[in-house]
């Protein structure tokens, strides 16, 4: 299958199209044989490897025949798709956590780095048939998370999810979408205008090969990786048996914290948050609290007092985005993305890079740089 990295990241992008998301058998498999071997055992037939039957080594042999990883990258190519691996330097580690139900990788749509953007990141779920108090209480916490430099994840459905990725897009912050069907193909159909404005202003994550379809089972499967690259999940309105609980669930299983958000005690739809609460998650109805909770957790020192990168360390199109930052006061996205010569999108982008590295922070629509940030001394270029 080629060089090493090649031979790697063509097996994975085979695996996606033959594993079922979460198949922890098939995760075993990759841990102790490597992909590579696992997709040559799966070219050649033979027997099943060890805890699938017959039956189900038939089915994945099927799978096997018809995958072909070079048309499924050039397709994902065409669409602006790109392939993420573990171990390379964009995949977020928490999702390590996962065990062997880790994706075997990611196809990642937008121009953010979601290593990067995953560092400092919130996932915002709750009831696909919301109230306007949910729509409106994700919203709001969205945007206000998205001010205060935190990315806002969700799973780009109907309800919460579209209302949470609105509002952070709608004050200009960082959102991630994880589908549960492939990146190039949105679904809901209805949401196709919104994640295709989340690909270009954020991230449109998934373990799915190009123009695979979402079932029941994807669904669920797909919050563990939401759960997984956040810092904490918070729940906006849930019913008893609401997907959206299963990813707290998880989130609190991998050690990430879980939140909810309360409704009237008469609602059927907040009966799932409330029962949440009951069992130990947080209660939170502001962003603030929802910070104060997860500030203090995961790699990155609470704000101000984390490490800085070395300039040098950066890639320069994130380098470039810094470098016209002015050294006093606050500059707004249109007049950095001027600066930098690039567009509004990718700036944002970047600024929110650089907010995950200590180097900027964001004040109401202005961004400004941090007491922390490397500035040389002959550095005078700044944005009007």
């Amino acid at each position: 299958m080629g060089g090493s990295a090649e031979g790697e990241l063509l097996a994975r992008v085979f695996l996606t199209r033959v594993v079922e998301p979460g198949d922890e058998t098939g995760g075993r498999w990759v841990r102790e044989l490597g992909a590579r071997e696992v997709v040559a055992r799966l070219r050649a037939g033979g027997r099943p490897l060890p805890g699938a039957s017959g039956r189900r080594w038939a089915g994945l042999l099927a799978r096997a025949e018809r995958a072909d990883p070079g048309r499924d990258l050039a397709v994902a190519r065409d669409a602006g798709v790109r392939f993420v691996c573990p171990g390379t330097a964009e995949w977020p580690r928490q999702l390590d956590d996962l065990g062997d139900g880790r994706p075997v990788g990611l196809w990642v749509r937008g121009p953010a780095d979601l290593r990067m953007w995953a560092l400092r990141s919130v996932a915002v779920v709750g009831a696909r048939a919301c109230t306007e108090y949910g729509a409106h209480m994700a919203a709001t916490l969205a945007a206000e998370l998205a001010e205060r430099g935190w990315v806002v994840v969700s799973g780009g459905a109907y309800g919460v999810d579209g209302a949470a990725h609105r509002g952070a897009l709608g004050s200009g912050g960082a959102t991630v979408a994880v589908l549960a069907c492939g990146v190039d193909r949105p679904y809901p159909r209805g949401h196709t205008g919104l994640i295709t404005r989340i690909a270009e202003q954020g991230l449109v994550v998934g373990e799915l090969p190009p123009g695979d379809h979402p079932t029941q089972s994807r669904f669920i499967l797909r919050n563990r990786v939401i759960a997984a690259l956040t810092r904490g999940t918070v729940v906006v309105e849930a019913a008893h048996r609401s997907g959206s609980l299963v990813t707290a669930r998880a989130a609190g299983r991998l050690g990430r914290h879980t939140m909810g958000v309360p409704g009237p005690a008469t609602s059927g739809r907040s009966a799932g948050v409330h029962e949440l609460l009951r069992q130990g998650a947080v209660l939170v109805t502001d962003a603030a609290e929802i910070v104060e909770l997860v500030g203090d957790m995961g790699e990155l020192a609470p704000e101000r007092r984390g490490p800085v990168l070395p300039r040098d360390l950066l890639h320069p199109a994130v380098r470039q985005v810094l470098d016209v930052l002015p050294a006093r006061g606050t500059a707004l996205a249109d007049g950095i993305a001027r600066g930098a010569r690039t567009t509004r999108d990718e700036a944002i982008a970047r600024l929110y890079e650089l907010r995950a590295l200590g180097y900027v922070e964001r004040h109401g629509e202005g961004w400004k740089l941090t007491r922390q940030a490397v500035i040389p001394a002959d550095s005078g270029s700044g944005v009007p």
